[in-house]
């Protein structure tokens, strides 16, 4: 049975003004580094200083900061008007997995040092961006999850006994992990056989996870403004199956062979989280439920908001935050002449 989901995928204010500014903050940051530590004083300082009546929350952890209170996710949990996240893109994953079973609260991520396509903002600019949010001026895009769930052999049971789907922000991949045997996987659209897969595994990725595991296995680059699955084969023992785009409305069912000769363990957002044996089967579709992500190019420098157009883009607060990633993380469509032959001709 398919769902159809719609969502607003157009950048959208958050915060529609002033009046109405985050009064809850959950922080999220990878292993404490030096550098992570200083950012994280030099933030909380900021956000106490500039706005004392917020509530700062973190995750009940070891390394949890001084002067912050803690926060568990679930139901019962306190509600938060802001994520921040310190660290790389599988810290905003992370992220995303504390808020697995509803909305996920607008997120603002800061590059510690790293490269990635979901880290916007570099930390030394973390009071320019909080300023931005809690002023109304942030746009938002909403990257599109991934609503999975499991069954047996009988399609009635989830193995483990989970009642909630799993959300998922960049893929979830069925692979044959340390088997030497391909696996045998029944492929379902909308509970219409679509073909058999002998293959190591298969991926399905939103458009923001079309540029981490599905891109390696050659899998097509999706803007994160679309609504749609991706649907990519792992090493396939076929010339003839290539990468297919279905709409977000679609319902995809893997279901592991009963000829298989070895079981399928799955992947979610690079996290193992399952095995399937012949006959159990896992079902992908679009959650209702996307991740809110702020974007840098709607952060416009008050101090110049009238600058010319950069010669060879869009004025500031205009040009596309994944264009600017695609050129400068992949390097798209690069020539072999060197970056000193490339700035030479520019001059």
């Amino acid at each position: 049975m398919s769902v159809l989901v719609a969502f607003e995928f157009d950048t959208i204010s958050i915060y529609a003004d002033a009046k109405s500014p985050p009064k809850t903050i959950l922080l999220v940051n990878k292993l404490r580094t030096e550098p992570v530590i200083k950012g994280i004083e030099a933030l909380l300082a900021f956000v106490s200083k500039a706005y004392p009546g917020v509530r700062v929350f973190h995750e009940d952890r070891p390394d949890i900061p001084q002067g912050v209170e803690v926060w568990e996710p679930g139901a019962a949990s306190e509600k938060i008007d802001l994520v921040v996240t310190l660290g790389g893109d599988g810290t905003i994953l992370h992220a995303s997995s504390l808020f697995n079973t509803g909305a996920v609260p607008p997120v603002l991520s800061f590059s510690m040092g790293t490269l990635g396509f979901l880290l916007p903002f570099h930390i030394d600019d973390f009071a320019k961006a909080i300023t931005s949010v809690f002023e109304g001026k942030a746009t938002i895009l909403n990257r599109m999850r991934l609503s999975c769930s499991f069954q047996d052999q009988e399609r009635n049971v989830t193995p483990g006994g989970e009642t909630t789907a799993w959300q998922v922000m960049n893929e979830v991949a069925l692979h044959r992990g340390s088997s030497p045997h391909l696996n045998t996987i029944d492929i379902f659209v909308d509970g219409q056989h679509l073909t058999e897969a002998v293959s190591d595994g298969v991926i399905i990725s939103t458009p923001t996870g079309s540029t981490a595991y599905s891109l390696s296995a050659g899998g097509p680059i999706v803007h994160p403004s679309l609504s749609a699955l991706v649907l990519t084969p792992i090493c396939p023992r076929s010339l003839s199956f290539r990468p297919l785009v279905f709409p977000s409305s679609s319902s995809i069912t893997l279901r592991i062979g009963d000829r298989s000769r070895a079981a399928a363990g799955v992947s979610m957002d690079g996290r193992v989280s399952h095995v399937l044996n012949p006959g159990d089967s896992l079902t992908v579709q679009a959650s209702p439920f996307p991740v809110p992500c702020i974007n840098r190019s709607s952060i416009v420098d008050d101090e110049h908001p009238e600058d010319p157009p950069d010669a060879e883009g869009a004025g500031p607060g205009k040009e596309d935050d994944w264009v600017r990633d695609i050129n400068n993380l992949l390097q798209y469509n690069a020539t072999f002449r060197s970056k000193a032959l490339l700035r030479h001709s520019r001059t």
